[in-house]
């Protein structure tokens, strides 16, 4: 275990590790570890949709008539273009990159712990490897082409912002928790990497930036990865970083 984790039952009076800098609260929300059937479903998700995009299929028509109706909306000439763009950088990897930097330092200086950090890097590493690779290979021409089409220049499948927003607000709400952090910041996380994902891919799909199908598995591919991230911390990342701080692994 790293530094800054708790023992004790829930219910039970928390009290910090020694040097470990702050009092410790109650977990009030979960970790949001996804559970097994959810990662089944996403995976379901990507395969069903991925397939039937490449065979032409009923979703893709679909695509194309949401699309026809929120370009009458007009939305990126209109007034409303700013704030529906704002809501989009909630899966901006710059923004969330922000506070993750402000949550991570902190959790490393109240907490001395090094393992937010890592999990921050491998979650980063993972979604730009599987993203890009997947975006790029599909080959998806994004709304403004017109038209969907699989061409080499191609980058919109899936949502890069959708899957940014549920993979990485889902570790900060993953960190936030596991190291008690006040009640009110625990929900304040578990509101972002609920509402996050959602708010990205409507706005998203409201300035016709992306098919709805890509925010759909952008979302899937962000579950997925969520869950790799938890898998590979479990396994390796907490056993790894407990060693080295010369600790018997959970």
């Amino acid at each position: 275990m790293t530094s800054g984790a708790v023992q004790g039952r829930p219910g039970s009076r928390l009290r910090p590790e020694p040097g470990a800098g702050g009092a410790l609260h109650e977990r009030v929300v979960t970790t949001g570890r996804p559970q097994w059937w959810l990662l089944i479903l996403a995976l379901l998700v990507t395969v069903g949709v991925t397939v039937d995009l490449l065979g032409r299929g009923i979703l893709e028509r679909m695509d194309l008539r949401v699309s026809e109706i929120v370009s009458d909306w007009e939305l990126k000439e209109s007034a409303a273009y700013r704030p529906v763009w704002a809501v989009t950088q909630l899966g901006g990897r710059g923004f969330i990159l922000i506070v993750l930097a402000v949550l991570v330092g902190w959790l490393a200086w109240r907490r001395r712990s090094l393992l937010p950090l890592v999990r921050v890097v491998v979650a980063l590493a993972l979604l730009t490897v599987v993203v890009y690779g997947f975006k790029y290979g599909a080959g998806r021409t994004a709304p403004a082409y017109p038209g969907s089409f699989f061409h080499r220049d191609g980058a919109s499948y899936p949502s890069g912002h959708v899957a940014n927003a549920v993979l990485m607000w889902g570790v900060a709400r993953w960190q936030a928790v596991e190291f008690r952090l006040a009640p009110q910041v625990q929900r304040a996380f578990w509101v972002l990497s609920v509402a996050g994902p959602v708010a990205t891919g409507v706005a998203m799909v409201s300035l016709d930036f992306h098919w709805v199908t890509d925010a759909v598995v952008g979302a899937a591919v962000g579950v997925l990865l969520l869950g790799v991230v938890h898998a590979l911390d479990a396994l390796v990342l907490s056993r790894w970083l407990g060693a080295r701080a010369g600790r018997p692994p959970a």
